[in-house]
């Protein structure tokens, strides 16, 4: 027995969405032998938009019963039947978190008909029950209500139980392990059955082929699995446009998670939040005034033409300069700390020998200047991180040239990496961002086992 069911909703998610009209209809595969269709007031406000796609609006549902009062009719009507309906997750999850917020648990084996059409009727380019009804030949009437919808849904799916081999196609769909039920309706299942349970990256595309969502993971299968497990409103919206998945395989979570940030910021994916926007980065530079004296400073990176250090914001900048500052016995003026003072008065720097009061020479200043920028270059570090690659035959690589991140990349396990020269040409060259300059930094010094330094 199978009871094939359409809600409306005061909205697009499944926590907190309210139930304002429910249509059940049971079928035994053959005829309809019960109807249950009702009003409901969801005791909220139904936003204008819902309005305008269903024509439920407040006054209509006033005077309707609440859910607590049909509730019994629900479960009764359903009890000892399988729950179908059009993406029927949405309308499972929804009845069932509406139900156990006033006590009454809800349990059912499901089938949705978008997943079985797309089994018995394949090759159309749509699956929304408009489309497919009309493809079909299939009366719809009252779009959009949920009797109208529920009895298209009937039709549709007598249509499936006629076809040839439907009886081994629905035991397969309610196997619980096939996952059938938990995938998103308009994913095709061999797109799901593909992905591998190694470590790497993964993009959710739409009907398109646009990139919606990229996403790292130790186990790619299985975190995939768990964003159609996941009933939050963004995941449930983002696996309802999810037409297919493609991936990359990283080797190990390092790379994974480079190759994952260099991917939203190129593809900027509409439900990837974090990492979406580039943070602009500063430069140290240096330069002589008119009257010879060397001053260090700090700009956008992009007005600079070779930066003695680079950083994210100016807060770090000004903190880099302090700790030159203290440790060359520099001057916080000409180290541009301190503008528009005719000699400096530095609260936390305090070591400056007396060039902005005239009390040292230009000549020993700038000394102490260029020893300062000769420590800086000398400390930008050549160095490979080595992991494990996508297979027994490889390497991962992940290169820091003159203390920046410059890129990754997979070497054959043979080559002997020891000089720039020698990784460079496996390298897939990538721009630092702040995300992947305090992860390398930070993985390096947990890792130094796996640092290679290289000669230049």
């Amino acid at each position: 027995m199978y009871c094939i069911v359409d809600i409306e909703t005061t909205g697009n998610g499944i926590i907190g969405n309210k139930i304002t009209e429910i249509a059940i209809f049971k079928f035994d595969g053959d005829e309809i032998v019960d109807e249950f269709t009702s009003l409901v007031n969801p005791e909220c406000e139904i936003p204008a938009f819902i309005t305008g796609l269903t024509g439920i609006d407040n006054d209509l549902v006033r005077n309707a019963p609440t859910l607590k009062e049909i509730a019994p009719r629900i479960l009764s009507i359903t009890e000892n039947a399988i729950f179908v309906a059009h993406s029927v997750n949405f309308d499972y999850n929804v009845i069932k978190n509406e139900l156990q917020g006033i006590g009454h648990s809800f349990v059912r084996k499901k089938l949705c008909t978008v997943r079985l059409s797309r089994s018995v009727f394949p090759g159309y380019r749509s699956y929304s029950l408009g489309k497919l009804c009309s493809a079909l030949e299939i009366p719809l009437t009252d779009r959009h209500r949920a009797r109208g919808d529920a009895h298209a849904t009937v039709l549709l799916f007598h249509k499936i139980v006629r076809s040839p081999d439907s009886d081994q196609l629905i035991k397969r769909f309610l196997n619980a392990r096939s996952q059938e039920a938990t995938l998103p309706p308009s994913l095709p299942r061999s797109q799901y059955d593909r992905l591998p349970n190694k470590t790497g990256i993964y993009f959710f595309k739409n009907v398109k082929g646009e990139i919606i969502y990229t996403g790292k993971a130790k186990n790619i299968k299985k975190r995939v699995l768990g964003h159609f497990y996941d009933k939050s409103e963004k995941e449930v919206q983002m696996c309802r446009e999810t037409r297919s998945i493609d991936f990359e395989l990283a080797g190990n979570e390092l790379v994974a998670f480079l190759m994952e940030s260099t991917a939203i910021k190129h593809h900027f994916p509409v439900y990837n939040r974090a990492q979406k926007y580039r943070v602009p980065q500063y430069g140290i530079f240096n330069y002589e005034d008119r009257n010879g004296i060397m001053h260090l400073a700090f700009n956008k990176a992009k007005a600079i033409p070779q930066s003695l250090a680079t950083f994210y914001n100016v807060t770090e900048c000004r903190e880099f300069l302090e700790g030159l500052c203290s440790d060359f016995g520099l001057c916080p003026k000409y180290c541009h700390l301190q503008e528009q003072v005719s000699h400096c008065t530095h609260f936390r720097v305090t070591s400056c020998d007396g060039i902005c009061r005239g009390e040292e020479t230009v000549v020993a200043y700038n000394k102490k200047v260029l020893k300062a920028i000769r420590f800086v270059e000398n400390n930008k570090e050549n160095f490979i991180i080595r992991e494990q690659g996508r297979n027994s035959e490889e390497d991962a690589m992940v290169l820091v040239q003159d203390g920046q991140y410059r890129g990754y990349g997979f070497v054959p396990k043979e080559i002997d990496i020891r000089s720039m020269e020698d990784i460079m040409a496996y390298v897939h060259l990538q721009k630092e961002t702040i995300e992947t300059k305090r992860l390398v930094a930070s993985y390096a010094l947990k890792n130094l086992d796996k640092l290679i330094t290289l000669n230049e």
